[in-house]
């Protein structure tokens, strides 16, 4: 009757907490400004304005800090608020405006292979990034993907997916009561927020595409900054599922897509 009985109380206090997680997460509903989408998001945009200003000065002092060429800094600015200047068009004529202030920064970081945006606005290439680049072409499909990011509210969605699959992996810990069970929880709560990072890329990439033809880009530019990607991550072997990024072979066959379609609505 004890065991019985613990496991009854168990199995109730991890529903009351997988239902406060659901309930916590759906209360969290918002509409995109900008896409009119409905979503689960932790932060408003002027909170993410805000979080990516402050956190912008502690990520570029993990890369080295920012290029010290001036030219260089200028040269990114340019490329990226000329794929901005397309959305913002695009937004005014359907009747919003951008809430986000975007500032396009290259950090010093040599060795580093990668690109950023930090919610509200903040874009970050490395130099690394940008010395693997052969075209002004490429660069605006890196930072066009990045613009996208912070468009969708991936970071403000992510932290909300965060939160309820670990209020899920908590509730099933409670009810079980062995860590066993919680280790599977927490890797299957991991797996879930892999997904959603390999769809927050395919968006951003359609995103990017779709707003640097609009910006009299070469989208084709995308298919050669994958392949760089790459090349530099170890080529497209890697094991799919379990990356937050999806194989640059897949990547480039939707881009190759989003290139027909959104080619077609520029004719």
């Amino acid at each position: 009757m004890n065991n019985s009985g613990g496991f009854k109380l168990r199995l109730i206090i991890g529903v009351v907490m997988a239902l406060m997680a659901v309930l916590s997460y759906y209360s969290k509903t918002q509409e995109n400004p900008l896409t009119g989408e409905k979503q689960q998001v932790s932060l408003s945009p002027p909170e993410e304005v805000a979080m990516g200003l402050q956190s912008a000065p502690q990520m570029a002092a993990e890369y080295g800090g920012l290029y010290p060429d001036n030219a260089i800094q200028l040269k990114a600015q340019s490329v990226g608020n000329k794929v901005l200047d397309e959305f913002n068009k695009y937004v005014l004529q359907n009747g919003h405006a951008n809430p986000y202030r975007f500032e396009f920064h290259v950090l010093r970081d040599p060795e580093t292979i990668n690109a950023f945006a930090l919610p509200g606005g903040q874009v970050f290439i490395t130099a690394g990034l940008l010395s693997k680049l052969k075209s002004e072409d490429q660069l605006a499909g890196v930072l066009g993907h990045e613009i996208g990011h912070v468009v969708y509210r991936h970071s403000s969605e992510q932290m909300a997916k965060t939160e309820f699959y670990q209020g899920l992996a908590g509730a099933a810990t409670a009810a079980a009561g062995d860590m066993n069970t919680a280790q599977i929880a927490n890797y299957v709560a991991q797996v879930k927020l892999m997904k959603f990072g390999r769809d927050d890329e395919l968006e951003s990439d359609e995103f990017g595409i779709k707003f640097m033809i609009k910006a009299g880009y070469d989208p084709n530019a995308m298919i050669e900054v994958m392949e760089i990607l790459a090349a530099a991550g170890g080529g497209a072997d890697r094991d799919e599922f379990m990356s937050t990024h999806p194989s640059p072979a897949n990547r480039i066959q939707k881009i190759k897509e989003h290139i027909e379609k959104y080619s077609k609505e520029m004719d």
